[in-house]
Formats: C-alpha cells, sequence, structure tokens
C-alpha cells in the first residue's frame, strides 16, 4: 500500500499509487510526499534543484537508492513508525501545466493528472528515461498501469 500525503483531497493520486503498487507487484507499506505547485513555485524549485530556469510539469525528488520490499527491516532510517511506512521521497505537479497540457494533448485534466504523479512515482521507484530503452520501458509501465484503470488518451476516461 502507498500512502499519498498531501492537502491535496483528490481519490485520482490514491487509485494510481495502488495499481501501481499492484502492477509493479510491491510489497509493505510506502509514503509520498504529493505538492501540488503553481508555475511561479515549480520554477523556483526546478531552479534550485536543477538549475534549470523553467517551469515543468512535475519533479520527483526519490529517497531511496534500492527498492526492497517496503518494511522497517530494510529501510530501518526511511521508515516512519508514526504511519508505518517508507518514505519514498516527495512529487511536486504544477497544475497549471497538467490543464494547459491536457488542452494540447486532447485528453482530460484527470488523466493529465494521473500520469504525471505515476511519473514522479515511477521515478521514486527507480524509473529513468535518460537511456532510450529506459524511457521505452518507463513509458509502457505507464501506460499498462493506466490502462488498469480505465484511463486512456484522447478523453475515453472511466475514472
Amino acid at each position: 500500500m502507498i500512502k499519498i500525503l498531501t492537502d491535496e483531497k483528490n481519490e485520482l493520486y490514491g487509485k494510481v499509487a495502488a495499481q501501481a503498487f499492484e502492477t509493479l507487484d510491491l510489497s509493505g507499506g510506502a509514503a509520498v510526499e504529493l505538492v501540488i505547485a503553481s508555475k511561479d513555485e515549480i520554477r523556483a524549485l526546478n531552479a534550485r534543484t536543477r538549475q534549470k530556469d523553467a517551469v515543468t510539469d512535475v519533479l520527483s525528488f526519490p529517497m531511496l537508492e534500492k527498492i526492497l520490499p517496503f518494511t522497517q527491516e530494510n529501510y530501518p532510517a526511511d521508515y516512519d513508525g508514526e504511519i508505518k511506512s517508507v518514505m519514498l521521497g516527495s512529487i511536486v505537479i504544477c497544475d497549471e501545466v497538467a490543464k494547459e497540457q491536457a488542452a494540447e494533448y486532447g485528453h482530460s485534466e484527470e488523466r493529465e493528472r494521473a500520469y504525471l504523479f505515476l511519473h514522479g512515482l515511477l521515478h521514486l521507484l527507480g524509473y529513468d528515461h535518460i537511456e532510450e530503452s529506459d524511457k521505452k520501458a518507463m513509458r509502457e509501465k505507464e501506460e499498462e498501469i493506466l490502462k488498469a484503470l480505465d484511463i486512456v488518451r484522447g478523453g475515453n476516461e472511466n475514472l
């Protein structure tokens, strides 16, 4: 189970996290901090953390170097006893950009939010898209998880 720590009241992120956990066959308890940021906030964060003065759709900040079953024994320094979960890291989504991209790509804002959250989550779980082969594997996993939720491109989502 992956817990979403956020002020955002949106069931979508929990559904995506649960499906990712199931699809990726993960075990134990994990938690993710989710922040919804404005364009100015994400630009400042991008500049401060990546030295890029640009607005982006999603940023992720992983805490783990390798992925093992999420237990206190495997992650003694990253385990939060209060919430009984291993902290995976943080995901920051710019909702303004999500809305713009949804319109640009011709699908719903919910689909775009689901995709951005999942993309960030996969980064926290060790996925990456620097090499073309890694990008292909990450994209296939994203589509597999979203399809399992019936969240598809083109506005046919059934949330």
